[in-house]
């Protein structure tokens, strides 16, 4: 681990002022970024600690919904009665994410700002453009298995790891930042994270030293909560695909999946044919994909997946 500069911020605008000093990080829980740091893949100059500013309530929100705090443990996100009674989708997602070890750890902000990575993003001896933008893609024409069928580029075919921003993808939560001149702002969900492009190492729409504050769900929507997630093992292992459904008893409803794109994918048009069945469905969202020979699977495994879920909404 290469040396770096620490503070503990004191406030929101201290904190987003000094997170433009070149090559600063923040830090809350650090399950991620400590993770990279170690491997020398994230080597921030300046570390700012977020801990102490308070973010870290969960409270009713003035529309109906739930402000959910940036410093939010994803355990307490995961237990909390409101969230498991009017929001079972994020909480079944968190559940079904990382182990209880780092939920303790891990916080709502940090979810959000994990590194859309794959395996190569590890491997220091392989070209990367997330890592080292214009260093070229091990990925592609390497071992895609795990890897993104849509969304991609020629640029980067990694797939974002959280479970979590899937559910609040099918919520359309809102996130609150503070930016560094002290200037507030919300970005919807749907607008947070990036398709990789030309540009794979940048991951989020937040500029430099722009500090999330909070996520805010939406009025709850009633409805069947379903999260479903396949993997290669029952436990601490990202999705293979992963489907965050909200299904009203008319059959409508809204459907994100994970584990096929660089950002939780969602085509709300696609949610229209949800009477029709999965293979409608699945059609419309996954219009123009372009899977590898090894993760082609991954289209008739969504359709699978989201014939599952619909069963067990009707059930």
């Amino acid at each position: 681990m290469k040396p770096f500069t620490y503070e503990r911020a004191r406030s929101p605008a201290d904190a987003a002022a000094a997170g433009r000093m070149p090559n600063a990080k923040f830090i809350a829980g650090g399950t991620n970024l400590l993770d990279l740091m170690k491997l020398q893949i994230e080597t921030p100059s300046h570390l700012i600690d977020v801990n102490g500013l308070g973010f870290d309530k969960i409270e009713p929100a003035s529309d109906g919904g739930l402000r959910v705090g940036s410093l939010v443990r994803n355990t307490d996100l995961a237990a909390d009665e409101r969230v498991r009674r009017d929001y079972g989708v994020l909480s079944r997602a968190l559940l079904a994410g990382a182990s209880g070890q780092l939920r303790n750890m891990a916080t709502t902000a940090g979810n959000l700002l994990q590194r859309t990575r794959c395996p190569y993003f590890y491997d220091t001896n392989m070209p990367c453009n997330k890592r080292r933008p214009g260093s070229g893609c091990a990925a592609i024409g390497g071992v895609s298995r795990q890897l993104a069928v849509i969304g991609a580029s020629d640029a980067c075919i990694a797939t974002h790891p959280s479970d979590m921003a899937v559910a609040m993808r099918a919520l359309d939560a809102t996130v609150e930042t503070v930016r560094s001149d002290g200037s507030q702002r919300s970005i919807a969900i749907a607008d947070f994270h990036r398709l990789p492009g030309d540009a794979p190492h940048v991951d989020t729409t937040l500029e430099a030293g722009e500090l999330i504050t909070a996520v805010n769900l939406p009025k709850p929507l009633g409805g069947k909560h379903i999260y479903r997630k396949v993997r290669d093992r029952a436990s601490y292992a990202f999705a293979l695909v992963s489907v965050a459904a909200i299904v009203q008893p008319d059959g409508t409803g809204r459907v994100a999946v994970g584990g096929v794109a660089h950002k939780p994918w969602r085509v709300e048009p696609a949610e229209a044919e949800l009477p029709r069945g999965p293979r409608a469905v699945t059609a419309r969202l996954l219009e123009g994909a372009r899977p590898t020979a090894d993760n082609a699977f991954k289209i008739p495994l969504v359709e699978r997946t989201i014939a599952a879920v619909l069963a067990e909404a009707r059930a």
